[in-house]
């Protein structure tokens, strides 16, 4: 009996399929979103926001929980939604009214989801507002260092051309500032929040440059073989 021979496959080998392997391919799935998703890019600056609040304003477990919750839920659905679209237009390549109304439910379900983040923020919010009044100086604290933190955010992941050297201090700047506000911080799981997502910002400033180097040199380096293509 003569046992079928599978055909080759079109699709170039990963670089790997191990354990580490695999992490690597999902962390280039978060960076190229970041990258390449203006939405996304908002939400990671949000996120930072969401940060900032926590690690300055004492809440119970159940808010921390929440709102953290609500920070990664809503980038699992931007991330989902960024891999539909490219799914879409893998399978349609011409205008189509469905292809059309499958995008716009799946940013209609990123969009709900905001939404109801920022319902939740401010109830939050509500619910401490007497914790919020007391806290004037730790709220001042978190503005005068919080703002210049959220603008360095702002500079690593802006799509903008720009010297290398502007993304090396606004990642410092960002980690220096992170710093100085764990000091006095309310809540070390919100600060570990921020930090992880100047990294995120970090590393897609990284990959963008990294980009541009390539379009400028007329090359691509495709993130699933690993191989380079001369144009």
């Amino acid at each position: 009996m003569n046992v079928p021979v599978r055909p080759p496959s079109a699709f170039p080998p990963r670089r790997g399929s191990g354990l580490f392997a695999s992490f690597g391919h999902a962390w280039a799935g978060l960076i190229h979103t970041v990258v390449h998703q203006r939405n996304m890019r908002v939400h990671l600056i949000s996120g930072v926001l969401v940060g900032l609040v926590g690690s300055g304003i004492p809440l119970g477990l159940a808010e921390k929980v929440t709102l953290i919750f609500c920070v990664l839920l809503i980038f699992f659905a931007e991330i989902l939604n960024s891999a539909l679209e490219h799914l879409v237009d893998l399978a349609v390549q011409q205008f189509d009214e469905k292809a059309r109304l499958t995008k716009d439910a799946a940013a209609a379900g990123v969009l709900v989801l905001a939404l109801g983040t920022v319902v939740i923020f401010a109830a939050i919010l509500v619910n401490y507002w007497e914790t919020v009044r007391t806290s004037t100086g730790a709220i001042i604290r978190q503005v005068a260092l919080g703002l210049p933190l959220t603008a360095c955010v702002v500079a690593l992941v802006l799509p903008q051309r720009r010297p290398f050297a502007v993304d090396v201090v606004a990642l410092l700047a960002a980690f220096a500032l992170l710093a100085v506000l764990s000091l006095e911080t309310a809540s070390m799981v919100f600060t570990a929040l921020t930090g992880g997502l100047i990294f995120v910002a970090g590393a897609a400033a990284r990959q963008r440059r990294r980009e541009q180097l390539q379009a400028a040199h007329g090359t691509t380096d495709s993130p699933v073989s690993g191989n380079k293509k001369t144009g």
